[in-house]
């Protein structure tokens, strides 16, 4: 391989257990959408996508079978676009879709990517979407400049773009103790198979980062005590045996390890609070979130969660089992414990920054996680500007919990815009 192509490439660390984890119903995928101030021409989109795809090669890929791991190839047949659906993120099937792991959608103003996350994670999914849309305003006329999100389709691929982030930093000699306990979860009535229900809320980011401040926590943290305070309380309504509530937060290692990699780069840290210990006020859940997050989201425990991962992808016996047993293992291991140990999950991937010559073009960006398997309302929050975005994706048709949460915020003073799909 060059400094800026491949014919093969390896899955980084993180994805090689997505391939295991698919099911006829289910896979990992995201979403990041953008919503524009014009209507899309789909042929000018069809034709920023492929000027996009040259210069991010890690997406022009298909997945293959080796005889111990899956590896991606790149794929020589056009990727397809399409009117978008009702239901987002639903399973990747890797012979559908001319092999692309990933879908891209429009409808009216908006482009939406739906992206499996053994591709990218979500900070790589914004900069191919940004990328994309910034090619697209260039082709309708539009002056558009670059940045770190917005990058020049006329420059060839960066070789650390689709580096493994993980293989390069993980040098910790701590061994990472993992011990979760399986949680409460608010479940209901599951939706059809592909089917997702999800809930938007639209709000000013200065108005809940005056909130957060006030509470001395950041806002991911803000958001993710909401959610262990609403899963803590409906809990203690619904059973006498109380468990754990657990909210899982995925952390971008970009920011503590320098890297321009576009592949996954990201580890999730897990707070917690135990009902059996005693009644819980809000403001005794935000500083117990602050705490457990502060003492684990640094460079030192987090390079030790990434050593002890690769441990497990180097080991001997692993290593050198053939593909098909390792499937098999993943498989039936994510369908035992599949979400068991986290109740719900708030993504923020934080502000997209974009040129101001292009920012005046978008209106707002959207991300979303796909539904869990267990888990009801899966949380992910991006911003523009002032505007930040918050989304739920829901496997049941219940939605208690969403409506709980943006009830909290308007109480506290933040003014929501809601959007769903839901009748």
């Amino acid at each position: 391989m060059n400094n800026n192509s491949f014919e093969w490439l390896r899955l980084d660390n993180a994805a090689k257990i997505f391939p295991g984890q698919n099911t006829r119903s289910w896979s990992n995928v995201f979403r990041v959408g953008v919503q524009l101030k014009q209507e899309i021409d789909p042929q000018k989109l069809e034709k920023a996508l492929d000027s996009t795809l040259k210069r991010i090669p890690g997406y022009a890929v298909r997945i293959r079978k080796g005889f111990f791991w899956h590896y991606f190839e790149k794929n020589p047949n056009p990727c397809p676009i399409m009117h978008d659906i009702k239901n987002l993120c639903y399973r990747i099937n890797f012979k559908e879709n001319n092999g692309y792991l990933f879908r891209l959608y429009y409808h009216g103003n908006r482009i939406s990517v739906d992206i499996y996350h053994a591709l990218s994670d979500g900070y790589g999914g914004a900069v191919f979407l940004s990328t994309l849309v910034g090619e697209y305003l260039r082709l309708c006329g539009f002056e558009i400049s670059h940045n770190r999100f917005v990058l020049d389709v006329n420059e060839p691929p960066k070789k650390e773009e689709i580096e493994d982030a993980y293989n390069r930093y993980a040098s910790s000699k701590v061994k990472y103790d993992r011990k979760d306990k399986w949680v409460y979860h608010s479940v209901g009535t599951k939706l059809p198979r592909h089917r997702c229900n999800y809930v938007i809320g639209i709000m000013s980011f200065e108005q809940i980062h005056s909130i957060s401040k006030k509470y001395g926590v950041t806002v991911t943290e803000f958001f993710a005590a909401i959610l262990l305070d609403i899963h803590y309380r409906k809990q203690l309504r619904e059973a006498k045996k109380q468990r754990e509530v657990s909210v899982q937060i995925p952390v971008n290692l970009r920011k503590a390890f320098p890297s321009e990699t576009l592949r996954n780069f990201v580890l999730c840290l897990r707070v917690k609070i135990d009902p059996n210990m005693g009644e819980y006020t809000f403001e005794e859940i935000l500083r117990s979130v602050s705490l457990q997050l502060r003492l684990v989201n640094n460079d030192k425990f987090l390079n030790s969660m990434m050593t002890q991962n690769l441990k497990i992808e180097r080991n001997p016996v692993m290593k050198y089992l053939p593909l098909p047993i390792k499937t098999l293992g993943v498989g039936i291991g994510f369908g035992i414990t599949a979400e068991q140990t986290t109740s719900t999950l708030i993504s923020n991937l934080g502000p997209v920054v974009l040129p101001p010559d292009m920012a005046k073009h978008v209106e707002r960006f959207f991300f979303f996680n796909g539904p869990g398997k267990l888990n009801g309302a899966r949380c992910a929050a991006i911003s523009l500007g002032d505007e930040l975005t918050f989304t739920f994706s829901n496997c049941y048709e219940e939605s208690d919990i969403e409506r709980e949460f943006f009830t909290r915020l308007v109480k506290m003073g933040v003014h929501v815009k809601i959007e769903s799909n839901r009748d």
